[in-house]
């Protein structure tokens, strides 16, 4: 018999980069900055919530998560039929362009910003248009607004950008919004959110306004649940429904349901962590600048160093040696999580290396 060529996955999938992870630490002297997840443990409300709904996980959670819908509807003063979760905020963005998105559609976003972007455009067939960051790293919302066409489904926003940390104002995405047309969705990646210093734009007051407006946030970051997989959007019915309907059955876990609930209702104490991290990031942010680095202004819970490969192979060499995980990002630069003091004053002892601070001038006037 002929033989037969062995199943494979469609050329798409085949040719899609790798998601990189931000690194595990392998021993406890190990500083995990790679992936801006919260230092903090879990609040004592939320652990109990998980342990109660630990003894029903022999049942499948409710597919529709009622319970964390309506009260995040509560939170934010909207109906119910506006919310849609799904296994973070990553997955709920997949249900979206996988529920707005034809093959060959476009989706625009700045870049860099959050590498799942691209890749779950390239899953859903979608083309992925790229408008570059502005020279002080932020959203370049003219060149944006430009490069909207007619197959132009969707346009991401990542305030604040991840990597770079920068953030879009209230005023700047309202003047985008009138320029953007009515059939396009804006959504706004908000993941970072709580850790703005001014509170962060009022993205729910510009979304009573514009009907096209998406608001997509986590419990990832800020509320410390990353391990649990929930996150959600605020969008108009219509939109809403179309992401309810292509979530994978039950991928939120009754664990993660209950335990962003709790999270909700303790948003007192998250506040205050919080405002913690933006108090060490803006510490940092000064120290690493007196040290000679150029740090564009952060409201997340990281800091960016814009450099070319070779300083970047330095920089994670460098915090390799010291046992800090960073986050480097080929032809871009380098990504450091705001964590305790202690881990923090580690990543200072680091940049105040003069010979790398050397280095990165010398790397920045080539590049000029």
């Amino acid at each position: 018999m002929k033989s037969q060529p062995a199943p494979q996955p469609r050329p798409a999938v085949a040719a899609l980069p790798a998601y990189v992870a931000g690194r595990r630490a392998q021993t406890p002297l190990t500083e995990p900055l790679a992936a801006n997840e919260s230092h903090f443990l879990p609040l004592p409300t939320v652990l109990s919530a998980i342990a109660g709904a630990a003894v029903r996980v022999n049942r499948y959670p409710d597919m529709a998560s009622t319970s964390l819908r309506a009260r995040v509807a509560t939170e934010f003063e909207v109906d119910p039929a506006e919310i849609a979760v799904g296994p973070g905020s990553v997955g709920v963005l997949a249900q979206l362009i996988s529920a707005l998105c034809d093959p060959e559609d476009e989706v625009v976003f700045a870049w860099r910003s959050f590498e799942a972007y691209p890749i779950l455009c390239q899953i859903a067939g979608a083309n992925a248009v790229k408008v570059p960051l502005t020279a002080t790293e932020h959203h370049d919302l003219a060149a944006m607004a430009a490069a909207i066409t007619d197959r132009t489904r969707v346009v991401l926003l990542c305030s604040p950008n991840n990597p770079t940390g920068t953030a879009i104002s209230t005023a700047e995405l309202e003047s985008f919004l009138a320029d953007v047309p009515p059939r396009v969705l804006v959504v706004l990646d908000e993941a970072y959110r709580e850790y703005a210093a001014d509170g962060g734009l009022d993205s729910v007051a510009l979304y009573r306004k514009y009907p096209n407006l998406c608001l997509l946030r986590t419990f990832s970051k800020a509320y410390g649940l990353a391990g649990l997989r929930v996150g959600y959007a605020i969008a108009r019915e219509p939109i809403a429904e179309g992401l309810r309907r292509t979530q994978i059955p039950f991928s939120v876990s009754g664990v993660a349901e209950a335990a962003a609930i709790a999270a909700l209702g303790a948003t007192a104490e998250v506040r205050d962590r919080a405002a913690m991290v933006v108090a060490e990031r803006e510490r940092v942010i000064a120290a690493v600048r007196e040290h000679g680095w150029t740090v564009p202004d952060g409201a997340a819970n990281f800091i960016w160093l814009r450099t070319d490969d070779d300083q970047r192979a330095r920089l994670v060499e460098a915090f390799d040696a010291a046992e800090i995980l960073v986050r480097g990002y080929p032809g871009d630069g380098v990504r450091i999580t705001i964590a305790a003091r202690e881990a923090n004053d580690r990543v200072l002892a680091v940049l105040a290396d003069q010979a790398l601070v050397a280095a990165s001038a010398d790397s920045t006037q080539a590049q000029e």
